[in-house]
């Protein structure tokens, strides 16, 4: 028998290694598919009391109808679990600091730095304070969660993502909530790394240079400082800071200033972009119940959006709500501290560190009076002395509470006195009735100071003095009802005048993205929704349009190349406006950049990620020159004309290499570019899956009222988390984008199916009564 060739061999190898490629492929996918969630058809929910029905509308968004709220709640878990369970778990792990326990030994610093935190010890402390309505809430939504994974897991079906990490989501309890809720009052901050940052500056630079980069310097050094010897360098190199851009724009509009007649709101909250959402958009329906809107995912009820009544949105207000305090630790006793000439036991909490393929790690946390000790989970911290921080955010607090009360307002003096439990984060909250009321209120727990200089820098721990002094009662926070001029907007600006009895902040956001709206909201008398619309996608940069020309006039024109004056005369020539396809936003935004690194060259890589509001102290340093002060930061570079000339011509000759010669050819939107990434697209074999889409060019920057923070490299990475519009003349209907869709699963049709929607402002109608959908019945029986 003739035995086959060697090329004939090969041909059948390849053949079989192809089918059996082929066949892998094809289970892989098959398996991957198998795991999306049943959005249709019914299925059996034992622990609910009658039927509930959930529609998905063509974006995705589930619409619960139930006959009970426990039923409401126990079927929104179940929904949210979903299709957001992966992003649930990590969630919960991330601010409880067991992320380790999970991912492995890369994330063990970051773990310690959210136990020193205490954002669970906190939640554990808030749960003790519920209602029994508010934890039956929690209860039911917990078991809807726990339902759909014990289904998924006894199915084979749970997200590919843990099969991957090999791992399983544990339980879920109403503490994990309370947990995600407490980390968004984290993510949205209070200033404690600008204190460390004054700290450092008052201790390494002259008054005089201090001066110019502190919020607010006191005419005297405070007596905290006089003996104690903190270095903060490298205390904080692990620490998870908030982005120092989060914020948002809102604005609400009297009926008589409206097409409709009728007040109209709108809300964009600025967070970090990425896949999935931070948002999951919902509409709940049970008989004490009709809303729709946004919630984090793992929290039950509807935190932004509008009932049949009433239409609310936020902004960040961003208080001094976190305030550092250096503890005197007894050399003879590292657990206790000093308090009013007596040394106090400090409370030790023992905080062991599960790692995956690792050792648990023992850990403690140390908690004085004023908190929990902060600077203790990096390596070298101090003997003698540490650093503590008080928070609104450690006191038991009922923000859960507060949401079911204002899901169900009718008015603003319901809504108004739902909103007595929001604690934390403090929000600028804005409000439309269909009853043509609208209003505003800067809302949370917000600490009284004798001092407001004490707000800027690290107190005494060991003095009753430097204590807070309670905090503003809850009807003197700032309040707006019906304005004679018709509108009210926030943009994380200053709300308050000089005459306002209490202090809020000294680190408020740059100015511009306010400035714009109010300039758009005077500029019409009749606006509706398409307008409406507009102004949340305007990218004029009232930044450049301020400083450009006293950069212009600054500069040393007198060596510049053929190029570099082209490019002069094209910001000279510029709209201020920050489109994509314009070359003028690409080299201001690299040339502010460039005289930033110039200017603060001289701080350690660790203190400046603590110097928050940078970009304010910058604009300050401009005026002051501009007005013809000096600048000791301008001057130690060589003067505002040196600095702003080499960082031009610095940031021409890097444009000048990556985009070509000609600056009339440069585009903002080669550099600034969205792709929504996902936690996991990391690992290389993941991305093909995970970010599937081509980067997308997006017009407007963090100073537009288009929102969109970027990295160093330009990659788009905080923004518009999500905009919503609603004209309460028809409060069946709001207008969303929750971009980059509902899904966090990347083989759903909902996972990127408003990618493009938010680049290109693209709106989708959510309605109250919607029957059309995939509909899903979950039945007891």
């Amino acid at each position: 028998m003739k035995k086959p060739g060697w090329k004939r061999i090969l041909t059948r190898t390849a053949v079989i290694a192809g089918v059996l490629i082929l066949a892998a492929a094809l289970f892989i996918i098959v398996f991957i598919q198998r795991t999306l969630p049943d959005t249709e058809g019914e299925l059996k929910l034992e622990a609910l009391s009658s039927e509930v029905t959930v529609l998905r509308d063509e974006e995705g968004v589930p619409h619960i109808e139930a006959e009970s709220v426990e039923d409401l709640y126990m079927a929104q878990g179940y929904v949210q679990a979903q299709d957001r369970l992966l992003q649930m778990e990590l969630s919960r792990r991330q601010a409880s600091g067991e992320l380790s326990e999970l991912i492995g030994s890369s994330t063990v610093e970051q773990d310690k730095f959210f136990r020193a935190l205490g954002l669970r010890r906190a939640a554990e402390a808030s749960l003790k304070e519920y209602s029994e309505e508010g934890k039956a809430a929690l209860e039911a939504f917990a078991s809807g969660v726990n339902a759909y994974i014990d289904k998924a897991d006894s199915e084979n079906r749970l997200p590919p993502a843990f099969t991957l990490l090999q791992a399983k989501p544990e339980k879920w309890t109403p503490v994990d909530s309370l947990t995600i809720g407490k980390f968004m009052a984290h993510d949205l901050g209070g200033h404690w790394e600008r204190q460390a940052f004054h700290y450092y500056a008052m201790n390494n630079f002259s008054e005089e240079k201090a001066s110019e980069v502190m919020a607010h310097y006191p005419e005297n050094k405070p007596a905290v400082l006089d003996d104690v010897n903190l270095d903060i360098a490298g205390d904080f190199t692990e620490a998870v800071m908030p982005n120092p851009f989060n914020g948002s724009n809102n604005w609400v509009v009297s009926g008589e200033r409206t097409e409709s007649g009728k007040p109209l709101l709108a809300d964009d909250p600025h967070l970090g972009i990425a896949s999935p959402s931070i948002w999951y958009q919902m509409k709940l329906s049970a008989p004490s119940h009709n809303v729709s809107g946004v919630i984090f995912a793992g929290v039950p009820g509807i935190i932004l959006g509008h009932n049949d009544d009433v239409a609310w949105g936020v902004t960040n207000v961003g208080p001094d709500v976190q305030q550092l305090y250096v503890e005197k630790r007894n050399p003879e006793n590292p657990e206790q501290f000093l308090f009013e000439g007596q040394w106090e036991d400090a409370v030790v909490h023992q905080e062991p560190i599960e790692v995956s393929g690792g050792e648990t790690i023992e850990y403690e946390v140390v908690e004085t009076r004023n908190g929990p000790i902060i600077n203790e989970f990096a390596e070298g911290a101090g003997e003698e002395e540490a650093l503590s921080m008080r928070w609104t955010a450690h006191d038991p607090s009922k923000e859960l509470e507060a949401i079911l009360n204002i899901n169900q307002a009718s008015d603003w003096e319901e809504f108004e006195k739902g909103l007595e439990n929001f604690h934390t984060p403090a929000q600028n909250f804005v409000f439309a009735s269909n009853d043509g009321t609208i209003a505003y209120k800067a809302n949370g727990k917000i600490p009284v100071y004798d001092n407001p200089d004490d707000a800027g820098l690290p107190l005494r721990g060991w003095k009753e003095e430097d204590q807070w002094k309670g905090f503003i009662p809850f009807d003197e926070l700032p309040t707006v009802v019906n304005p004679d001029r018709g509108w009210i907007a926030t943009a994380n600006n200053k709300i308050t005048t000089e005459d306002y009895p209490y202090h809020i902040t000294n680190n408020w956001a740059q100015p511009y993205r306010y400035e714009r709206i109010a300039e758009m909201l005077m500029e019409d008398d009749e606006v509706s929704v398409e307008d409406v619309k507009k102004m949340q996608m305007d990218v004029k940069n009232l930044q450049a349009e301020e400083f450009v020309p006293f950069f212009l006039e600054e500069m040393n024109t007198g060596d510049l190349s053929g190029g570099e004056t082209e490019a002069l005369k094209l910001l000279e020539e510029w709209n201020y406006e920050d489109n994509e396809d314009a070359p003028q936003p690409l080299l201001f935004h690299h040339w502010i950049n460039e005289i930033e690194d110039r200017l603060y060259a001289s701080l350690p890589d660790d203190i400046d990620s603590l110097f928050h509001g940078k970009a304010q102290t910058t604009d300050e340093i401009f005026r002051m020159e501009r007005e013809g002060g000096t600048s000791v930061w301008m001057k130690e570079e060589g003067g505002s004309g040196e600095v702003i000339t080499q960082a031009f011509r610095d940031s021409y000759a890097k444009l000048q290499e990556d985009y070509g010669k000609n600056p009339e050819e440069w585009a903002w939107g080669d550099y600034h570019q969205v792709e929504f990434t996902h936690p996991l697209s990391n690992i290389a074999f993941l991305d093909k899956f995970y970010n599937r889409k081509e980067p997308l060019p997006v017009s407007g920057s963090r100073v537009t009222v288009r929102a969109a923070g970027y990295d160093g490299s330009g990659k788009v990475d905080h923004g518009a988390s999500w905009r919503f519009i609603i004209d309460t003349n028809d409060m069946g209907k709001g207008y969303h984008i929750v971009g980059p869709g509902q899904s966090e699963r990347f083989n759903s049709k909902w996972y990127h199916n408003q990618y493009s929607d938010w680049v290109d402002g693209d709106y989708h109608s959510t309605l109250l009564d919607e029957d059309e959908g995939e509909k899903l019945i979950l039945s007891p029986e």
